[in-house]
């Protein structure tokens, strides 16, 4: 029977249907072609109003202009002070960075630099990926300057920084202690919004309480003003001043030295650079009045040319020039704390880097390649520098080794952080005690099996992971039998092992904080005994390093980010092991469960076991039942005058305070889950305040699991530490008391169980983001910080910061 044509009734009743399963499709799309349609409109009006765009208008900086704010002395400390404060590293919102004139020329793109890429994308660093506004046009940033005429009206009004900022003036923050989560979302992975100037009006209309700074109070009416003149005026840049003449000669001195032309100093320049690319360069000999840093970089223009950086992935790759020279760059953006790594260049330096690496007789008959298996593996690349050399460069500067993993290439630390303890201990082994030809052959021999994840560059497979964890198995065998020939007829290992820091570094002692996705590194034994310490030798130290700074990139792929998260578990592992050795036999075990609480067996023989079979007994004399805290005890005594007390809470004069302190370091438990992870406390006496970091310590059943963090919690272990000054990039809140309120703030806390005891706390000491007054509290901090630390402080961001 033949089909029949339906009827148009039967048409209709089949379209309606149509309709309403795909009502939503049908009004997505309804939208799209009115945005397509709008925008185009949209365009064509600005075009009109103000002229066509030019995406090279900035590519020249605009001269100052007469009676303008100048960019220097008045908009970048407004902008430092209420806008760097979210808009400073790569998970800035719309990847907007305002730490220089630059960046703001820049503009703002989509794209998420945290994302899970299924393939590596293209870098989009500021400074080395891009020179000229222009070129970030191609690299699909829009401007939020006006690129149109010069006129006043379309700077402002072609302005999205003009327009976001306006948008804030006019809309201020609601008159509420906590913003409705509904309107401001602040979780790091929510969905960007990231308006163009053609689609500011929906923005304005669609998102009137979003101005900027967002979810924070508006800039005053000067603050305004400075920032609304420079707009109008063009955005004028201005020339920093000239180098003092000395820093001049300084830089002249340093870059001769970098650039040395015989294979032995092209070698060691290669593994300077490698390890410094990181550092924010300074020189204390030259006193100046401003700060000055620099940066390492390799350049295709000699000396006393302008500096044309080389832009790779990662230092060790190709510079893809027939010669090239290292420079020092001067740092032209704002100083922010969480990439800021300050390292000192001097006399005294570069005495002893001569001594260890270019005054010992040794041969370098051939530079290495850049082929990533050759290159990414510093065991391979720089076999033919002495190990005792490599090691003394890293310990001399421990912290600044550590910081690179938790300040360097990431904002956001998941991959590096999320294998780590909330709080623990690192110490490292004496290089007096790795026998120099030995350890060198050992390396040397164990290379294939020391290579790292990176070799696979930034499209890593997801189970590449498999084949390191067999090298790992193979090196620790190997490891575990040249340990013993170390010790020799002796039972085991004594606490000579561990470095004392010699004559006067006080890096033989450092202390790691996890805050979440984010961790800082200080020096000293601070806080509470933790529940786990590392010992690193320079084999685990130079793996760290290449792994999570050297050759991590932020921009590859899910299978590189994850095979970089695994291969950090076998590292953590190897220096809990190394700490594990110095523990009586009968304690190792035991210990190991402790800090393994429902992992696998398989994990277990990392530490302790199969994988790594070191049984010799330890020379450590231990004299009470609690071996562990009696070896932190032990440590502290060998390393003596070098463990800093930067951090101690020994130095507060006020007994009241002091009190205070000690009874805040007492809470522990279940209560401490509901309290910030990183939070400010200050104390007003009267006449000054005082600074204190609050370390909300998570604690875990174990940590080498990838998920269900939730399922390994074990709240009733959670502890806070207190310390005095700043630590932590990312605070989560600010608190205020004086020295009369302190006990019940006190008080408070140590009874909290539930969401709403917090926030009976936060309404009554809390300085939340809604506070007219936030602002005060910001500049005195940061005011107070940068006088405690003149050198290493920076300006701290809140993106983390709660809304409670």
């Amino acid at each position: 029977m033949p089909n029949k044509l339906p009827s148009e009734e039967n048409r209709l009743k089949q379209v309606r249907t149509v309709c309403r399963r795909n009502k939503r499709t049908i009004a997505a799309l309804l939208l799209l072609l009115l945005a397509m349609g709008c925008t185009p409109m949209l365009l064509h009006k600005l075009d009109e109003q103000f002229g066509v765009a030019d995406k090279t208008r900035y590519d020249a900086p605009p001269k100052p202009v007469a009676d303008a704010p100048e960019y220097w002395r008045d908009v970048r400390p407004v902008l430092e002070q209420r806008c760097t404060v979210c808009h400073g590293c790569y998970d800035a919102p719309c990847q907007q960075n305002l730490t220089s004139w630059d960046g703001i020329v820049r503009g703002a793109s989509s794209e998420q630099v945290y994302a899970n890429h299924l393939r590596a994308v293209e870098p989009t660093r500021l400074f080395i990926d891009a020179q000229l506004p222009s070129e970030w046009r191609d690299k699909k940033f829009h401007p939020v300057l006006n690129e149109r005429n010069n006129v006043r009206e379309a700077n402002l009004q072609g302005s999205v920084l003009y327009r976001v900022l306006d948008l804030k003036r006019k809309n201020p923050l609601p008159n509420m202690e906590v913003l409705n989560p509904k309107i401001f979302d602040f979780s790091l992975d929510r969905k960007q919004t990231c308006p163009t100037i053609e689609n500011m009006p929906a923005f304005e209309k669609d998102h009137a309480q979003w101005g900027m700074p967002f979810g924070l109070p508006a800039l005053s009416s000067k603050e305004f003003a400075t920032i609304e003149s420079w707009l109008a005026a063009g955005s004028p840049a201005a020339e920093k001043p000239a180098l003092p003449v000395a820093l001049q000669k300084q830089i002249a001195q340093w870059e001769m030295f970098f650039n040395g032309n015989s294979l032995k100093q092209q070698l060691v320049n290669r593994y300077l650079y490698e390890h410094l690319y990181l550092a924010h360069l300074y020189f204390d000999e030259v006193r100046t009045t401003n700060r000055y840093f620099f940066r390492l970089v390799r350049s295709t223009t000699p000396p006393g040319e302008p500096i044309a950086e080389i832009a790779t992935r990662r230092p060790y790759d190709a510079p893809n020039a027939v010669t090239f020279w290292y420079r020092l760059r001067l740092e032209t953006g704002s100083i922010i704390e969480k990439t800021h790594m300050p390292y000192v260049l001097n006399g005294a330096r570069k005495a002893k880097w001569i001594e260890w690496f270019l005054d010992v007789d040794y041969a370098v008959n051939a530079l290495p390649s850049y082929a990533p298996e050759e290159a990414g593996n510093p065991f391979i690349a720089f076999q033919a520098l002495p190990v005792q050399a490599r090691y003394r460069f890293l310990l001399d500067e421990a912290q600044f080794v550590i910081d690179t993993f938790i300040k360097g290439p990431v904002c956001r630390g998941q991959v590096a952080l999320g294998v780590i303890e909330d709080h623990f201990w690192v110490f490292f082994v004496d290089p007096d005690r790795m026998p120099p030809e030995e350890t060198a052959e050992f390396l040397a021999q164990e290379s294939k099996n020391l290579r790292l994840p990176a070799e696979d560059e930034s499209n890593a497979g997801i189970l590449d992971w498999l084949k390191y964890s067999r090298l790992q198995k193979a090196y620790l065998g190997a490891k575990a039998h040249a340990l013993q020939k170390v010790i020799g007829n002796s039972n085991g290992l004594t606490l000579d092992f561990v470095w004392d820091g010699d004559a006067s570094n006080d890096n033989a002692a450092l202390t790691v904080f996890r805050h979440s996705d984010s961790a800082s590194v200080v020096k000293g034994m601070v806080g509470q005994h933790p529940e786990t310490a590392w010992l690193i030798s320079y084999g685990l130290l130079e793996r760290i390093y290449y792994l999570l700074a050297a050759g991590f990139d932020v921009y590859g792929s899910l299978g590189h980010q994850l095979n970089t998260r695994l291969y950090m578990d076998f590292l953590r592992m190897e220096g809990e092991a190394n700490f594990l050795a110095l523990l009586p036999r009968y304690a190792r075990k035991p210990t190991r469960d402790s800090w393994y609480r429902g992992a696998s067996d398989n994990v277990k023989q990392y530490l302790y076991g199969e994988h790594f079979n070191f049984s010799a007994e330890t020379d450590v004399v231990y004299r009470t039942d609690k071996p562990k805290q009696e070896l932190y005890r032990l440590i502290t005594a060998r390393i003596g005058k070098n463990v800093s007390q930067e951090f101690s809470l020994t130095k507060e004069p006020s007994k009241n305070i002091h009190t205070m302190v000690n009874r805040l370091q007492n809470i522990r438990g279940a209560g401490l889950s509901v309290f910030p992870q990183n939070s400010i406390l200050r104390v007003d006496d009267g006449k000054k305040s005082r600074y204190f970091t609050l370390l909300n310590n998570s604690s875990y059943s174990n940590i080498s699991q990838l998920l269900q963090a939730d399922e390994r919690r074990r709240p009733n272990e959670d502890y806070l530490t207190v310390v005095p000054g700043i630590i932590g990039a990312y605070p989560n809140a600010f608190f205020i008391v004086t020295e009369d309120s302190a006990p019940a703030f006190v008080s408070s806390l140590k009874k909290m169980k539930t969401e709403e005891d917090y926030k009976a706390l936060a309404d009554t000491f809390a300085m939340r983001r809604t506070n007219p007054d936030f602002w005060r509290f910001s500049d005195d901090l940061h005011s107070y910080y940068e006088k405690q630390k003149p050198i290493a402080s920076g300006i701290l961001d809140y993106n983390r910061f709660e809304n409670r």
